[in-house]
């Protein structure tokens, strides 16, 4: 993993504007309800109910474990802090 992560660049970033991120959004269709079996209706809560992004607060904890155990299992923290 490390070799891709040092070698990312923001050459290939875009800052979206509203109608950026809802096309990028719509994406989101085949990945979450054909590949990962989500509704429709989870894809369009996090577009339009307002709480949905605030639920998922309490899952932070479990986010930073996984983020956590893929840093440590790439090896670029412990490359960094040479």
């Amino acid at each position: 993993y490390e070799r891709y992560l040092m070698g990312t660049t923001t050459d290939a970033m875009v800052e979206l504007d509203y109608w950026g991120r809802k096309r990028i959004h719509n994406l989101k269709y085949y990945t979450w309800v054909e590949q990962q079996g989500k509704t429709y209706e989870e894809i369009q809560a996090q577009w339009y109910d307002d709480d949905y992004w605030a639920s998922i607060q309490s899952e932070v904890g479990e986010m930073d474990r996984r983020i956590e155990a893929f840093n440590e299992k790439s090896g670029l923290l412990a490359k960094l802090d040479n």
